[in-house]
């Protein structure tokens, strides 16, 4: 099954009605309402956001100033004073949500948990207290390496609850990405797990924190929060080490919230960039809990009896805005699931959908074409019929596997969420309302309201309907990044000066191509700088050049993206060796290791390809668009008269 190409979007007509008897039910029941709710959005973007912070939050202090906007940088209910654990859990105790499921956790071996909001609360403020006990006070941030169990959610919230921004590093990361991240964030404390479980395998995590903190490695972390997921044997430095089963049932309950600024950090979460170095993206607190408050409450139309069920891991924003702190701000019950299809139960996310009967079910493309390649048996011998709404994230879903989805999992009767948004957004952006929305197989739809989206070229002016030009966003809105941490010029540069700005307007530059059709619906075609999404998750070509290059053996390295049927994309690398190093299958065995090492097995490369040289321009720059011809399996598309020696085309295409 392919990804999307300019050509089948192009010719993709297809138009699906929302469901009558869902939209007669639906918070935005109608294309009228949204037309409405997006034109009073655009006319004044301030008395909308304001309107909804103050009906939807509850704040200890009203806001002086709905939006400070010193062009890049944005400041919104400046004043104000909250904390998003109060909105995410005490609001809801005073009702009859008390007694609620606000998180179910189904572990893969088959073992589960559900917490009320009155059992989340008080699991939160004794954490919260433990961090304080352990010298964790507001504005320090804590380092969360951890599976897919319930105290991942708990120990972000416990942060947040003491104002100390959390920085989620994911567990799939190497030791060598987990310290970076830990550095650059100056973390005091990290909470992690012996391990976790996943596709019959129990993945060891505390040992690579060891070796992360190993001599010295990370001088800001004083202390580590171990929670016991698999009992395995693991090592416990003295004096800095503690047991989350010792400490955090001991610790009082009573933890009240700390008053944070509006605009105080809530989170840094890391995201590969261009440079080797990935990006702190910093988020704050009053802004990021409405936009995620209401992106979840109006894409996925949340009632009060839904079972949601995000498959995100929370070290990824998906899991941050539409696992813990989206679906519990508006009082949801919230699914978490440690497992993933594996040979021994490759139908193990539809057991799970019939078991809590799953209402809201929200993927990967990813996931989706590998479900449709384990075959349709494994959904058709489960009940599903539970399923209201579908949702896809993290890259262009194809019409066929939208299809699919639609008839195969949502038995023709739910529609499809297909969300457009990043890391840096904070919340979606561009996305179907399913009772208002008709949608499209293979389009992102219209922009939520308040979003001012926009098509331009590289000079900033806007391209005609159906053609192909660069997605930005005009104005500014409630969950937007605030800088690049510890880096407000590289902030500047990579998102608000990428396309100049004009007469004193800057626009975000989403580093995403797009078209646009003449109904206003937005065709996401993919990154256009040098990033790969693979599986959904975006990975700097630098920052694996970098991991292949700090390798003796090699000498210059250049990554490239391959289209692949089940991953989006894959990684594909070029390598040239050092003199002293011959190629060979060991070799190259090796430096995939290698990679997987120094950041994690999600970058492991899918080829690489031993090379003498590379294609480079006259001034030396490598010339990556023939490199992505080759990887595909393309012809040389472009013009090649800059290149300083020609012949290393021919010699890389007979290496092929």
């Amino acid at each position: 099954m392919s990804q999307p190409t300019i050509e089948s979007i192009l010719q993709e007509q297809r138009l699906f009605p929302p469901p009558a008897d869902l939209a007669a039910q639906a918070e935005i029941k109608s294309a009228e309402e949204y037309e409405q709710l997006y034109a009073k959005a655009e006319a004044d973007p301030q008395a909308f956001w304001a309107e909804l912070a103050e009906k939807e939050l509850d704040w200890f202090e009203k806001w002086d100033t709905v939006l400070d906007w010193q062009p890049p940088f944005a400041k919104w209910f400046v004043g104000g004073k909250l904390n998003i654990t109060y909105n995410c859990l005490d609001r809801h105790l005073k009702t009859w949500r008390r007694n609620k499921a606000a998180l179910i956790w189904e572990g893969e071996p088959g073992d589960s948990r559900t917490l009320t909001y009155a059992q989340l609360h008080r699991e939160v403020c004794q954490t919260a207290n433990v961090l304080k006990q352990l010298g964790v006070g507001k504005g320090d941030r804590v380092g969360i390496y951890m599976p897919m169990v319930p105290e991942a959610a708990i120990a972000m919230l416990a942060c947040a609850r003491i104002g100390a921004p959390h920085t989620v590093v994911f567990g799939g990361f190497s030791a060598e990405a987990l310290k970076d991240r830990l550095n650059d964030a100056e973390a005091k404390l990290v909470i992690t797990a012996d391990g976790g479980f996943r596709k019959d395998k129990a993945v060891p995590l505390k040992t690579a924190v060891d070796k992360a903190l190993a001599d010295n490695g990370v001088p800001s972390v004083n202390n580590v929060l171990v929670v016991q997921r698999t009992k395995a044997d693991v090592t416990m430095a003295s004096n800095r080490d503690h047991w989350w089963h010792e400490l955090v049932p001991a610790a009082s309950a009573d933890c009240p919230p700390e008053p944070m600024d509006s605009e105080d950090m809530l989170f840094i979460l890391y995201t590969s960039g261009t440079t080797g170095r990935p990006k702190g993206v910093v988020h704050t607190t009053g802004g990021y809990n409405l936009y995620t408050h209401m992106t979840c409450k109006w894409a996925f139309d949340l009632k009060d009896n839904d079972v949601y069920w995000c498959t995100a891991d929370v070290g990824w924003i998906t899991g941050h805005s539409y696992i813990v702190y989206g679906p519990l701000s508006n009082g949801a019950t919230s699914l978490m699931y440690e497992g993933a299809p594996r040979p021994s139960n490759p139908g193990c996310f539809w057991d799970v959908v019939e078991k809590y009967g799953v209402n809201i079910f929200y993927t990967a493309p990813t996931a989706i074409r590998a479900f449709i390649k384990l075959g349709d048996q494994h959904p058709q011998a489960r009940n599903l019929s539970s399923l209201r709404i579908l949702g896809t994230v993290g890259e262009p879903i194809n019409p066929e596997a939208w299809i699919w989805y639609q008839q195969v999992i949502g038995g023709g009767k739910c529609p499809i969420i297909d969300t457009w948004w990043q890391t840096e957004t904070g919340g979606f952006m561009i996305t179907p309302l399913p009772g208002a929305t008709s949608t499209k197989p293979g389009s992102a739809t219209r922009p939520f309201p308040g979003i001012l989206a926009d098509v331009v070229d590289l000079d900033g002016n806007p391209v005609a309907d159906n053609e192909g030009g660069y997605l930005v966003v005009r104005h500014p809105w409630p969950s937007m990044m605030r800088t690049v941490y510890g880096d407000d010029d590289r902030f500047r540069r990579t998102y608000w000066e990428h396309i100049p700005p004009k007469d004193g307007k800057y626009v975000y530059f989403a580093g995403d191509g797009v078209r646009r059709d003449e109904d206003g619906y937005f065709w996401i075609m993919g990154r256009v700088d040098d990033v790969i999404n693979v599986s959904g998750h975006r990975l700097g070509t630098m920052e694996i050049e970098s991991a292949l290059v700090s390798h003796p053996a090699v000498a210059e390295a250049a990554v490239v993206g391959r289209p692949d049927d089940l991953k989006g994309e894959d990684v594909f690398a070029f390598v040239t060796l050092e003199n002293t190093h011959p190629p060979s299958d060991e070799l190259n065995s090796e430096l995939k290791q290698h990679v997987v090492n120094e950041i994690g097995v999600i970058a492991r490369p899918g080829e690489i390809r031993f090379a003498d040289a590379l294609p480079k321009t006259r001034s030396g720059k490598i010339i990556r668009r023939f490199l992505r011809n080759l990887a595909s399996g393309e012809d040389i598309a472009g013009d090649a008269s800059t290149m300083e020696d020609q012949s290393v085309l021919d010699k890389l295409r007979q290496g092929s």
